[in-house]
């Protein structure tokens, strides 16, 4: 019997140092194998773990290095892409700097007249306030890329809306000779009042700069159990084709972009009407350009 006894303990001892031993070449071959996923990125040989606690272990480890991976390249996407937009903010800077410094050394040359310091302080003012809006609507777009910026549900009237976006764009378009005709009734949607009159102000801005002198530009409305539409038609030369896919990306500047274009106010105007469960689209319609805003009364 005390025989039985030392065979049994001999067998267990040698069963328990062997799969001890097993283990250990296990987790050898583990460590192995996530140093060759992440020093060359070969993936982990799961079948080879088919079954206990090291499969479970080895499945969680590439679930996590995979999640690392999908991480890192994420961060280098947003790296890349804050470069670009800091190239494009430098370029977009540049221009009205360098006019500034010209607009300085001019101011500093002795001969200058009174009414040559009058223009040139002129152009310093238009060029400084190009700067404060560029900077200010980069702010902008920065807070509602975050989140950071929290949108009323307001019920908003159409026409309190189409009022407040044109009242900027008086003076200029009584220059210009040109028309802005209202159609809409008691259209309303859920929105904020101010974004929306500041996204609206920049696609009416866009119109204004692109229909010629004498030209009209033209707002109607309606409003559906599924949506409140507002249209927005001038009668202008209307977009190119090749502009159409890319009227809404930052510092996008076609062929026919007016002089001291920044290619940011449109990508504002989507930025707002879109985080207010909205949509925006762009094309040509009978005289020019058509812009049509949809605000949904359900989330789609």
């Amino acid at each position: 019997m005390t025989g039985w006894f030392v065979c049994t303990a001999l067998l267990l001892a040698v069963l328990f140092l062997g799969q001890r031993r097993y283990y250990r070449r296990q987790l050898r071959k583990l460590n192995e194998d996530l140093d060759r996923l992440l020093q060359q990125g070969i993936p982990l040989p799961i079948d080879q773990y088919r079954e206990g606690e090291l499969s479970i272990l080895a499945n969680q480890m590439e679930k996590i290095t995979l999640r690392l991976s999908e991480n890192a390249e994420r961060i280098q996407r947003e790296k890349e892409t804050l470069a670009d937009s800091l190239a494009d903010i430098s370029h977009q800077l540049r221009t009205p700097m360098t006019a500034m410094n010209l607009a300085v050394t001019m101011l500093r040359g002795p001969e200058a007249e009174h009414q040559r310091r009058m223009e040139l302080t002129a152009e310093l003012r238009t060029q400084l306030t190009r700067m404060d809006w560029l900077v200010e609507t980069l702010l902008k777009l920065s807070k509602l890329d975050a989140g950071t910026i929290s949108m009323k549900a307001e019920n908003v009237s159409v026409r309190e809306l189409i009022d407040l976006a044109a009242q900027p764009l008086a003076i200029p378009m009584d220059v210009r000779d040109q028309k802005l005709q209202i159609a809409c009734g008691e259209e309303r949607f859920r929105g904020d009042l101010s974004w929306t009159a500041e996204a609206l102000g920049n696609i009416l801005k866009n119109c204004m700069e692109h229909t010629p002198a004498g030209g009209s530009i033209r707002i109607s409305a309606e409003e559906t159990p599924i949506f409140t539409l507002i249209r927005i038609e001038d009668t202008g030369e209307g977009f190119r084709p090749e502009d159409l896919p890319h009227l809404f990306e930052r510092f996008y500047q076609g062929k026919g972009a007016c002089e001291g274009s920044y290619g940011i106010g449109l990508a504002l105007a989507r930025a707002v009407i879109t985080a207010q469960n909205g949509t925006i689209q762009a094309g040509n319609g009978e005289a020019g350009a058509c812009f049509l805003l949809k605000f949904y009364k359900q989330i789609v």
